[in-house]
């Protein structure tokens, strides 16, 4: 299967630079899983509505499982001791002290020097650093030994790490508004966008109507805008992130199976998540590690019935596992039709719940590694 085989054309102007003044004002479009049992051309049918209009196509007993990351203001600016300007994203806080970062510059910093921080991008640095003290792969190695914690450095002086296709700084806004409601733990460098469209409101409307709720962790990287480049996508090497399912998260998915429920993903980050824990044996048992997992047509699901998501890149990851769940040309048809209709795309974008491709295929690739 070939990278070209999911790609679309997308207008500009469709991919969303700013938040909705209300969470639950986006669209959302329903599209069901492509099969025998779906009509004409074999394709599912696709409806238009509002995402409060979510409530109508959860049943009592679903489990709606949602990912807690929050996102850490992870952009840094500084500059070298020889004067070279320089940006930094942090991937991941490896310690109290430490992080794995990348860093954009004219030249990379080399182990052993220092980075001198500023406030925002252009602004002669304060008395804030941290010391390069190696690579690992493509990523450096920081320390803020001489110093504060790092969470204290990113809460004084970080910034939030808007996607690359949101083509401003970021404000005071989205300290806020690129957060879950529900987030509760800190590790992210971009949001779990699905989840951006449930308000306080909404999930208490959620429990009112006897749907249950689960928690699971995966801490998203920069790695989820890293586009496929191999032409084979069996051949494309997926990034780890950390991801956590404990054992009341697997309880609580084999109680919603046993009384008939569905298990209903917030989110791709969700569906990864529940998909690792259940990789090596198909049953989905307590999971707390790195997770490569990739999933792409011909995957089959173990734990996820149903998904609530943004819409993705062309050729992307993220689009090549909502394709698996509900059909490749189901998808970039559903693609089309949110296109056509001037759906907003992308993190600040419009979503869509998914059912998924009433057909079964055996996997294809699943890794993961605890």
């Amino acid at each position: 299967m070939k990278r070209s085989d999911f790609t679309y054309q997308l207008p500009q102007e469709l991919i969303a630079q700013r938040p909705l003044a209300e969470r639950s004002a986006s669209r959302l479009l329903k599209l069901e899983g492509a099969g025998e049992g779906a009509s004409g051309d074999g394709l599912g049918a696709i409806s238009h509505h509002q995402f409060s209009e979510l409530l109508q196509f959860l049943r009592p007993h679903d489990l709606l499982v949602f990912n807690n990351t929050r996102v850490i203001p992870a952009r840094l600016w500084g500059q070298k001791q020889t004067g070279g300007k320089l940006e930094i994203l942090i991937e991941r806080l490896t310690g109290t002290h430490t992080a794995l970062a990348h860093i954009r510059s004219s030249k990379s910093p080399k182990p052993g020097s220092r980075i001198l921080l500023s406030a925002t991008e252009g602004v002669t640095p304060g008395a804030i650093s941290l010391d390069v003290t190696g690579r690992e792969d493509a990523l450096f190695c920081l320390s803020s030994e001489s110093g504060p914690p790092l969470s204290e450095i990113l809460s004084e002086i970080g910034h939030m790490p808007l996607p690359p296709y949101i083509e401003r700084e970021d404000e005071l806004e989205d300290q806020q508004r690129y957060q879950t409601v529900y987030g509760s733990k800190d590790g992210a460098v971009a949001a779990p966008t699905a989840g951006l469209h449930f308000t306080e409101h909404l999930i208490a409307q959620c429990d009112a109507l006897g749907i249950h709720r689960a928690e699971v962790t995966l801490h998203v990287g920069a790695g989820t805008f890293q586009p496929v480049r191999a032409d084979n996508i069996q051949d494309h090497v997926m990034h780890s992130e950390y991801v956590e399912v404990d054992e009341s998260v697997c309880e609580a998915v084999r109680a919603t199976r046993a009384r008939g429920g569905r298990v209903v993903a917030v989110g791709t980050t969700a569906v990864r998540s529940l998909e690792s824990a259940s990789a090596a044996t198909g049953e989905i048992q307590s999971f707390f590690g790195d997770t490569d997992i990739f999933i792409y047509p011909g995957y089959q699901f173990h734990s996820v019935d149903a998904l609530v998501t943004n819409f993705h890149l062309p050729e992307s990851t993220l689009l090549m596992l909502v394709s698996a769940f509900a059909g490749r040309e189901n998808i970039l048809r559903a693609y089309r039709s949110a296109i056509d209709e001037r759906y907003r795309f992308f993190s600040y974008g419009d979503a869509m719940f998914i059912t998924p491709a009433d057909f079964a295929m055996p996997a294809v690739r699943s890794e993961g590694t605890e």
